[in-house]
């Protein structure tokens, strides 16, 4: 029987304990995150937590509706079991039958079938082996870019927030993040450093570019890149890249790109051998 435990009955303990064992495991699901990404989530939980589903939701216009929110790739079920195909369609169906309006993206282990069911693209490297065997995998332009000369620039670790917000804000970019999006992913930033990582870059005294990153027991997730123009062409977003590969070899990693559905970005994150693979993005719309 699959039960509907809203935002504040939530066992705590245990549905976090449920996403750490979880197959499919991702670190958007941990009430950690949702609590900084979500206006309010809720959860479908089967027995003593055994196998759960976390439901963000939204309200506006006078109706409740699911959608999932900005920094958060894929939810979905998650158990430390597999998930029979006829359990993942009784969740679903508990979304379908109790809500009009659903966004909603289900991980990669949740393979749901349904008309409005749109496959999306994900890409990982698992980072295993020597840096000179992922090299190989390259394709020959990245190969190219990856062996520049990197030395006038400096990499900071220990990023500052504030300083990567900054020149965020100011650079130009092909799209625009509203504020409150941006403000959601600064507080993740400053609410768990353990897992949210920001490095910075820097020409002289210049910032030219970062990235802000999170780092799981399984997964490195890719969440913000930025650089300037300057940057850009001497191939910074690779030698960040490359970086955070080096540093995270042969720990039973994977590095998440997080995928996107720009053909351009697609194509810059499958030039580094990255592994396509497939979530699926739940959408209804019914008032």
């Amino acid at each position: 029987m699959i039960n509907f435990i809203p935002h504040n009955q939530i066992d705590r303990s245990k549905y976090d304990a449920c996403i750490k064992n979880s197959k499919s495991r991702r670190v958007y699901a941990f009430s950690w995150y949702l609590d900084t990404v979500c206006e309010t989530w809720d959860v479908l939980v089967k027995g003593d937590y055994e196998v759960v589903m976390p439901v963000p939701k939204r309200r506006k216009y006078g109706f409740t509706y699911v959608i999932t929110p900005a920094w958060v790739q894929q939810l979905g079920i998650f158990s430390s079991e597999d998930i029979p195909v006829d359990e993942i369609e009784i969740f679903k169906g508990f979304l379908d039958s109790n809500f009009h309006w659903i966004d909603y993206h289900f991980n990669a282990a949740n393979q749901v079938s349904d008309k409005r069911i749109e496959v999306k693209k994900n890409y990982l490297i698992p980072l295993e082996g020597e840096m000179g065997a992922i090299l190989k995998n390259y394709n020959k332009n990245r190969r190219r870019a990856s062996s520049g000369n990197f030395n006038q620039f400096v990499l900071d670790k220990e990023g500052d927030p504030d300083l990567f917000f900054k020149h965020y804000q100011n650079m130009e970019k092909p799209y625009k993040l509203e504020e409150d999006v941006l403000n959601k992913l600064y507080r993740l930033t400053l609410g768990n450093t353990r897992s949210i990582r920001v490095w910075n870059v820097f020409e002289g005294k210049d910032f030219t570019g970062g990235l802000i990153w999170v780092k799981d027991e399984e997964r490195i997730t890719y969440l913000l890149p930025v650089a300037n123009e300057k940057a850009k062409k001497e191939n910074v977003p690779t030698f960040i890249i490359n970086e955070l590969i080096k540093d995270h070899l042969n720990q039973g990693l994977i590095l998440d790109f997080e995928g996107s559905m720009l053909k351009g970005v697609a194509n810059f994150y499958k030039s580094f051998g990255a592994i396509e693979e497939n979530y699926y993005f739940f959408k209804k719309r019914f008032l």
